[in-house]
């Protein structure tokens, strides 16, 4: 049993381990001694792996597990929490947008009583508008959407108590949202700002196809609001339906005042249909979550690690 483990997801971050490990290792040597980190080769396609097992081959505090393919950052984050042996557990992606000597500040927090401590960005440095303006509206979205306190502007980087990586590990889901799941674990939980620095080297591995999924799985763990927005539609939607009928049928044998032809037939079926189809879309991704989770397939698959079971 370490005192502290740092999990680490890589994805061709082949310029970033060797800083990344240098910071790690500075910061976290001043914390304790008996420590741990933990890097997930997340199908990377560059020499990540390889730069991984060299430090690991002289760094006896050094572990990685590598994937059999790409499998995404919360699963192989989900894969470093199974491992890792840490009372404490802190998360950083290999970027160095986030700052390993913040982990000190994180884990003085702890001292105080917290089990959970996240780092909440004051800026953003290295983002285009169209990114930050998307991530503002969604996590403001989502905390007013669900039930649980899920806190705005943050990512991954935290860290926290053994208890509550005891606890993420009997939370089976397929579809991973860690900055959810977190908070609706409970105990105290409490932030420090930092500001969020440009990626060091290389490239994001998080499209904007990636963040939408992504966005997807977070409104769909911890939201019944798309669900309930579905059924309201179909309320509004037949009672605007029901109102024409009767203009319809006002018009047909009332006042005579009507034209045969196709354009108002073809507004409502277009409108109905469209609420429909938007419906049915809701609901199908609520549906294709509770049959991931039946099948029951696990997480992720391990091709090769330096961890000893």
């Amino acid at each position: 049993m370490k005192d502290i483990s740092i999990i680490i997801p890589i994805y061709n971050e082949e310029n970033n381990i060797h800083l990344l490990h240098e910071s790690l290792t500075s910061v976290v040597s001043k914390i304790s001694s008996s420590y741990e980190l933990i890097f997930i080769n997340d199908g990377s396609r560059d020499n990540s792996l390889s730069i991984v097992k060299a430090i690991a081959a002289n760094d006896q505090h050094v572990y990685y597990i590598n994937f059999s393919r790409n499998f995404g950052h919360q699963i192989a984050v989900s894969a470093g929490l199974d491992y890792c042996t840490g009372n404490t557990v802190a998360i950083i992606d290999a970027d160095l947008q986030d700052p390993p000597e913040l982990i000190q500040e994180m884990h003085q927090k702890m001292k105080e009583g917290f089990e959970v401590v996240y780092a909440k960005r004051k800026s953003r440095d290295g983002e285009n508008f169209m990114k930050k303006f998307t991530a503002k509206i969604f996590y403001r979205t989502l905390a007013r959407i669900t039930s649980v306190e899920i806190p705005v502007d943050t990512g991954d980087f935290r860290i926290m108590d053994r208890k509550i990586v005891d606890v993420l590990k009997h939370m089976p889901e397929q579809q991973k949202y860690l900055r959810g799941q977190i908070p609706w674990i409970g105990f105290r939980q409490t932030y420090v700002e930092y500001d969020r620095k440009e990626r060091h080297a290389g490239e994001t591995g998080y499209t904007y196809r990636k963040m939408m999924r992504f966005a997807i799985d977070g409104i769909t763990s911890f939201s019944t609001a798309p669900l309930k927005f579905a059924t309201a539609s179909g309320f509004v939607v037949s009672f605007i339906s029901f109102i024409w009928i009767l203009y319809a049928l006002y018009s047909r044998f009332i006042i005579k005042d009507y034209v045969q032809g196709w354009t108002s037939i073809m507004i409502a079926v277009l409108f109905i249909g469209g609420v429909q189809l938007i419906c049915i879309g809701i609901i199908g991704e609520y549906i294709s979550r509770m049959s991931a989770n039946i099948r029951n397939r696990p997480l992720y698959v391990v091709q090769d690690t330096n961890i000893q079971e």
